[in-house]
């Protein structure tokens, strides 16, 4: 992939399925997210392939008939690398790589590329790099053509030992030592984490990309790096915010997507711990995007895999001044009405309702709905620190007086 600051993009075409689990539509949609993780990490998508097939094809994803169809078209366009949608497995990505000769990146290896390109600080690049070995291990024999070979010379006469297996034990020293490197940096942190007093804790949480950073710069009143692109934010930010007369710590985490890595999942285990650690959750959503419900439920099961689901929550549904719902005219009596048609009042008439789902709606943006934000996290963070300070009750500021 191409580094930060390169201007040319790389040309690359993308390959998704439909199947049983996983409709036209929903196809297209997945799609949709590869291209804008493509242009994220430095990629050009000059055309996508989809093939209907009940279930990925074992050898090459998908059918002889359309890989020749995507290795004709990469052979006329100079196209340097086909993106797949799922995570292949290593005889997969070997053999459409002997057939379209040309670099084959899968889903799981595109995110962890721009995980590299956005890794800021040295702990961030050392989590990365964790999780890029875990990936590369069990592909070094797709990767390297020459490791087949055995190793020669002095002391190395007999059985010897192939340079695959030489490869494997460099890959695995190295991942045992970033281990440890980072095992060191999470009793560090622990140790920050501890020494941040009795404050209330509050977690930004979310899909990536729905303003979280935006929000936590007009919330602190700093200036956490935010841009419309996937994973802008990689490494924890934590401020101090005072709403009223009331302190609590704000934390802003890396944002969630489907399909996450499990090597990302493990290797970000101390950021995550931010989010396991919070008091209070707040549950990012952009509301503009068509499928945010899908987005609710990929973030609720990664807390729910990191142990963090049953924590108190506030779903903040942002960028309602980029929201605009379908509309059907008045004389189309063949159109039925779907969720895409709701306008925000009706949204927020239907699960958003209900008495255990706490919601405000803003644009971070635009700063609209700011004030009744304020209130509701101040309500939130005063039962909290109430509850744990019985005996050192904050009075309401006399904005926030009912």
């Amino acid at each position: 992939m191409l580094e930060k600051n390169t201007i040319e993009y790389e040309k690359a075409v993308l390959i998704g399925l439909i199947t049983q689990q996983q409709d036209e539509d929903k196809s297209q949609e997945y799609l949709d997210e590869l291209e804008f993780l493509a242009y994220t990490a430095g990629g050009e998508v000059l055309k996508r392939f989809v093939q209907k097939m009940e279930k990925p094809d074992s050898k090459t994803f998908i059918g002889s008939g359309k890989m020749e169809e995507v290795r004709e078209f990469v052979e006329a366009n100079d196209v340097g690398t086909a993106i797949f949608d799922d995570e292949l497995s290593p005889a997969q990505q070997k053999n459409i790589e002997r057939i379209l000769k040309c670099k084959v990146v899968d889903r799981t290896y595109l995110i962890l590329d721009i995980f590299a390109q956005r890794a800021q600080t040295s702990y961030a690049r050392t989590q990365v790099e964790l999780a890029q070995y875990e990936y590369l291990l069990p592909r070094l024999t797709g990767l390297w053509t020459h490791l087949e070979r055995q190793r020669g010379g002095i002391g190395m006469r007999g059985p010897g030992e192939t340079e695959i297996e030489t490869d494997r034990r460099i890959v695995r020293d190295r991942i045992s030592l970033l281990k440890k490197k980072i095992k060191k940096i999470d009793k560090q942190m622990e140790v920050q984490r501890g020494n941040r007093g009795a404050l209330v804790r509050v977690a930004l949480v979310g899909y990536t990309n729905v303003g979280k950073s935006t929000l936590m710069n007009v919330i602190s009143k700093s200036e956490v790096f935010a841009e419309n692109k996937l994973f802008a934010t990689l490494d924890t930010t934590v401020r101090k915010v005072v709403i009223g007369n009331l302190p609590f710590l704000l934390s802003d985490t890396v944002g969630f997507i489907r399909k996450l890595p499990t090597q990302l999942v493990e290797s970000f285990k101390s950021t995550l711990d931010e989010v396991r650690e919070a008091d209070l959750l707040l549950h990012v959503v952009d509301i503009s995007h068509s499928s945010f419900e899908d987005h609710i439920a990929s973030v609720n099961q990664i807390l729910d895999e990191i142990k963090s689901a049953d924590k108190p929550t506030l779903m903040v549904f942002n960028k309602i001044d980029a929201y605009e719902p379908e509309t059907i005219d008045e004389d189309d009596l063949i159109t039925e009405k779907t969720k895409a048609h709701f306008t925000l009042k009706e949204w927020k008439q239907t699960w958003m309702q209900r008495e255990n789902v706490d919601a405000i709606f803003i644009s971070a943006l635009n700063k609209e709905n700011l004030e009744e934000f304020r209130k509701t996290v101040y309500d939130a963070v005063r039962d909290i620190h109430v509850t744990r300070f019985p005996y050192n009750n904050f009075l309401y500021p006399e904005e926030y007086v009912e």
